[in-house]
């Protein structure tokens, strides 16, 4: 009998419980999860602070890592070691706060060899976005060796960033709200720490230009202002919207430099983009997971770090061991 972590729209909202699996969904391939994570949209949903879950009995997390036990599609067989990220699960179907979840063989990847199922959801969506917008900013032709900034630094998404760029000898300045961590930000390589409110304030049209590329997280006055500060040609990759979805700006960063904002969604994109993604992934050295902070947890502390994530208490990786 697998243990999940159950949410229920009433209180108290989460709880562990044990289940039949005759009670998991009816899908194709049926996983043995080693690992989860914890992510922003993950907190959103077991704290009930934001419309991620619409439907209960809810099995939130949106990744997860594990070995096959079952499978009635030709894609995957028992003993098969596997990745989920994104397709909705966790929000719209049972996901991955689980010892064992049923899903379909579409969502998932295999786990590329080295990475073993704790270093993919090291990774999690959260790398795997940061990877995503790498490539996206390679495809747009971001010069090598120049000037890049990352927002939110501290996060998932940015810390993995930060790394990633450093690696490949871009110049990385990042911008965090956490000055007690800029310490830690350049040792994963950022070579200059920015306060998250020089980003805050009403930007004009154009300011000077300050940067070939960005990785940004935050949205709303942040990303106006990363757009108009720009080089010409500058190129914007844009995962998510921690600080808001509207956009105060105009369109003269567009017209006027040649800037280019590149939406970077890492849910629904096609296994074959997905697939390579992690292969470059599992080309990662290991000294960029050592350097990753790391707090692994069971199932039953999953409420309280939400809490604190959702708090801005957290940095780096949440790991969830659902085992423990």
């Amino acid at each position: 009998m697998p243990r999940v972590l159950m949410v229920r729209d009433q209180q108290p909202r989460c709880r562990i419980e044990e289940i039949d699996d005759e009670q998991l969904p009816d899908r194709a391939v049926t996983v043995d999860i080693e690992y989860s994570d914890l992510n922003y949209k993950d907190a959103m949903a077991v704290t009930g602070k934001g419309k991620i879950v619409r439907d209960y009995p809810m099995v939130p997390g949106i990744d997860f890592a594990g070995t096959v036990r079952e499978s009635a599609s030709d894609r995957f067989a028992p003993g098969d070691r596997v990745i989920l990220t994104g397709w909705g699960v966790g929000e719209r179907y049972w996901g991955g706060y689980a010892e064992t979840m049923r899903v379909d063989a579409d969502w998932l990847v295999p786990c590329p060899d080295p990475l073993s199922s704790r270093e993919a959801m090291q990774l999690g969506t959260a790398g795997l976005t940061a990877m995503l917008s790498v490539i996206r900013l390679e495809q747009a032709g971001l010069p090598a060796g120049s000037k890049v900034l990352v927002t939110g630094a501290t996060g998932g998404v940015g810390s993995w960033a930060v790394q990633m760029l450093a690696h490949l000898d871009y110049e990385v300045h990042a911008v965090t709200g956490k000055p007690e961590q800029s310490q830690w930000l350049k040792t994963l390589g950022a070579t200059e720490i920015h306060e998250r409110t020089e980003f805050e304030s009403d930007s004009r049209p154009l300011e000077k230009g300050r940067w070939a590329g960005a990785v940004d997280s935050i949205g709303g006055k942040t990303l106006a202002n990363i757009l108009a500060q720009m080089d010409y040609r500058g190129r914007v990759a844009a995962v998510g919207l921690a600080g808001g979805a509207e956009l105060p700006t105009t369109v003269m960063p567009f017209i006027l430099r040649g800037v280019s904002l590149l939406g970077t969604d890492s849910v629904m994109i096609p296994f074959e983009q997905r697939r390579v993604a992690w292969q470059r992934l599992a080309a990662l050295p290991n000294g960029l997971f050592s350097n990753m902070h790391v707090d692994e947890i069971g199932l039953e502390q999953v409420s309280d770090a939400a809490e604190a994530m959702m708090a801005g208490k957290t940095y780096g990786r949440v790991l969830i061991d659902p085992r423990k």
